[in-house]
């Protein structure tokens, strides 16, 4: 039997990928043989009739995994890494990523080494990275209509009418600027080489204490990113607001309205990401992004 401090593991496929059957079958059969508990992400019931051992195997809810087990695992894209963080965020269990989606900047464990990966990362051979995460609260007149967490950014951005919005930042109650534009992405280091980048935005390491400001097609061309310490406190005011929305990570969105005040700060609690034993950082920028391979 395998030695580990992770008894209980629950598993996130993502549905609708038949790619992904066959190397949740073998964790599956893998973790089971070594003695260890496996749950299984209710959603997933439907398209797992077949998997053999399911008997042996329970179900929970994404929300619940994050109470019942020491260790998440997820297949898939980053989209559905992204999904899973912030349901898991609150308990401080650790998470590892099995990209079967197509970039895979979050789910670092390819399939083609996935089975030597997990049993080297359950005996302690890993690199954990802890990553920070966004808190926000929207209020409108004086009361809270929207809470959600994000792990890559808080967007704010038009609708579908088209139009410029505009709104005032402030940071730390010292009121910054006003802006119009098509929009404004509050970035943290981990969502920096998502939507951030492709607006122009800086790439901050993983690992750092801080959080990119970058707008979206400025009306003003002198209103350029910012760096910003990630304890500071953002609020955003929509001074214009029939055609605003939020975006947190993408995944959940609400409509704004004129003086709708969006406030964002860094959660209480970092996700811990699990990374294969010979995870460089920069390697993955460069293949991501197709860097130039060293010469020399």
């Amino acid at each position: 039997m395998l030695t580990t401090q992770f008894q209980r593991i629950g598993i996130v496929c993502r549905q609708d990928t038949p790619q992904a059957f066959e190397p949740l079958a073998k964790i599956v059969h893998t973790l089971l043989n070594e003695g260890l508990q496996v749950y299984l992400d209710e959603s997933n019931r439907p398209e797992l009739l077949d998997l053999p051992q399911l008997e042996q195997c329970e179900f929970a809810s994404k929300a619940d995994l994050g109470k019942l087990c020491h260790l998440v695992m997820v297949l898939g894209g980053d989209g559905t890494f992204l999904s899973v963080a912030r349901k898991i965020a609150p308990f401080n269990v650790p998470i590892i990523g099995v990209n079967v989606g197509r970039l895979g900047f979050l789910t670092q464990v390819p399939l083609e080494t996935l089975q030597a990966d997990l049993l080297n990362m359950l005996t302690g051979k890993y690199l954990p990275e802890d990553l920070i995460l966004l808190e926000s609260q929207v209020l409108r007149d004086g009361q809270i209509v929207k809470q959600s967490l994000a792990l890559n950014d808080v967007v704010f951005s038009r609708g579908g009418l088209g139009q410029m919005i505009e709104f005032e930042v402030f940071i730390n109650r010292q009121f910054v600027y006003t802006q119009r534009s098509d929009g404004l992405i509050v970035s943290t280091p981990t969502g920096s080489t998502a939507y951030s980048l492709a607006a122009g935005g800086p790439i901050l390491q993983s690992s750092m204490h801080a959080l990119a400001l970058v707008p979206i097609c400025p009306q003003s061309m002198t209103n350029r990113p910012i760096v910003i310490s990630d304890t500071c406190e953002i609020e955003v005011v929509i001074t214009k607001g029939m055609d605003a929305r939020v975006h947190f990570d993408g995944q959940s969105v609400l409509d704004l309205q004129k003086l709708d005040r969006i406030s964002i700060r860094r959660y209480r609690n970092t996700l811990r990401v699990l990374h294969p034993a010979d995870y460089n950082y920069y390697k993955t920028l460069r293949t991501k992004l197709h860097w130039g391979e060293q010469l020399v």
